[in-house]
């Protein structure tokens, strides 16, 4: 559960400004501040299940974003590329062919 949640976070920073307000507001309450759906009915006034079925729509429309852009993918490929530029360049293994090997695949993700 922590994992899912973890990605719809990191979704939801990439393209928040792709939903409707209603919709960034559902889901930065539930995952973000950790609000219920009771809680978040109680707020604005509809039921629990109309709060969940938003949520779930909004979930799979983020991970339809995420299918077609690939923004996170991306960023989770960049990172692991800097982690071990980082991990070669401080046990001595960097020379200039590696770091050309880097810089190409860091390219390769734009």
């Amino acid at each position: 559960m922590l994992e899912k949640t973890t990605r719809l976070n990191y979704l939801y920073d990439f393209y928040h400004a792709l939903l409707t307000q209603k919709q960034q507001s559902y889901m930065s309450l539930y995952y973000l501040d950790d609000y219920s759906l009771g809680e978040i009915a109680e707020q604005y006034e509809v039921s629990r299940q109309a709060v969940y079925d938003n949520i779930k729509r909004t979930e799979a429309m983020l991970e339809e974003y995420e299918k077609k852009l690939l923004l996170f993918q991306k960023f989770q490929e960049r990172k692991n590329i800097t982690a071990q530029l980082k991990i070669d360049l401080a046990e001595g293994k960097l020379d200039e062919a590696k770091l050309s090997e880097y810089l190409l695949a860091l390219e390769k993700l734009d």
